[in-house]
């Protein structure tokens, strides 16, 4: 199958940014979906999805907040329809490891999107979050704080996620296919505030919270209860350690081992 065009939803975050990069590179013609960018996409108007869609040969997608978050799994059910109705015939969803909310919402979609190839990748927690999103202020100031006590977790690169979608939206190989996406190594939030504070020279230390105390610290940073209340019991299930286990999804899908997070310390 020929792909030539994409829609890339979320164009504009941590992951669809550099999807769309990637695809632009590779000569594609990548239509950038986001609430304010040149092609009109956000998840709560849906009225406005076809005109999105419309013409696309694939697409990226990236529900926000979270594929495990209420109501993903109708948005899915909606959107898998209206991707069938405009004539996309690949699909490739990000979807979180380990979640098993996210699993529904999955389904869901892969139902609707009648005669439309799917690839599921569900990775695990991103590198990036020390550096783009809610904890990148907290590790400037040199106080990582988070609810994952000594748990360890395979922490994701981007860059590797990215390069995995684009492969999975540009080869025919991974119809149906799902990939669980992990760094090469689990480490422990001490371990992580260690190789910031080296890559950086800045001193990092780590903090382990509570459930209850991280909701009450995102509510203060500006988050909506129920929004803070979501995302504290989210992070404490994911980090509860039946996510441990690193897994070579990366490299079957890339060929290659992916980027340890010294790496990511050190380059990003």
């Amino acid at each position: 199958m020929t792909i030539r065009t994409v829609l890339v939803t979320g164009a504009t975050g941590k992951t669809g940014r550099r999807v769309a990069e990637r695809l632009a590179a590779r000569g594609l013609t990548v239509r950038e979906g986001s609430r304010s960018g040149q092609v009109p996409f956000d998840w709560e108007a849906t009225e406005g999805w076809a005109a999105a869609l419309r013409g696309a040969d694939a697409a990226y997608v990236n529900y926000y907040p979270d594929l495990g978050a209420p109501g993903a799994a109708e948005a899915m059910t909606a959107f898998g329809a209206v991707a069938a109705e405009a004539g996309v015939r690949r699909l490739t969803l990000l979807s979180g490891r380990g979640e098993p909310e996210a699993v529904a919402a999955e389904e869901a979609l892969r139902t609707a999107a009648t005669g439309v190839e799917l690839t599921v990748v569900r990775a695990a927690f991103f590198a990036q979050n020390f550096t783009e999103g809610l904890l990148a202020e907290g590790v400037t100031a040199g106080e990582l704080v988070f609810p994952a006590g000594d748990t360890p977790e395979p922490f994701l690169d981007v860059a590797d996620l990215a390069d995995v979608v684009v492969e999975t939206l540009l080869t025919d190989a991974h119809a149906g296919l799902v990939h669980e996406l992990t760094g090469p190594r689990a480490l422990t939030f001490d371990e992580v505030a260690a190789e910031l504070s080296g890559a950086s020279g800045r001193p990092v230390t780590y903090t382990s919270v509570t459930r209850e105390q991280y909701a009450r610290l995102l509510a203060d940073f500006g988050i909506p209860g129920p929004e803070a209340e979501w995302y504290a019991d989210l992070f404490t299930t994911l980090l509860d350690g039946h996510n441990v286990d690193p897994t070579d999804g990366v490299k079957r899908v890339l060929g290659r081992e992916p980027r340890s997070f010294a790496r990511f310390a050190a380059e990003d």
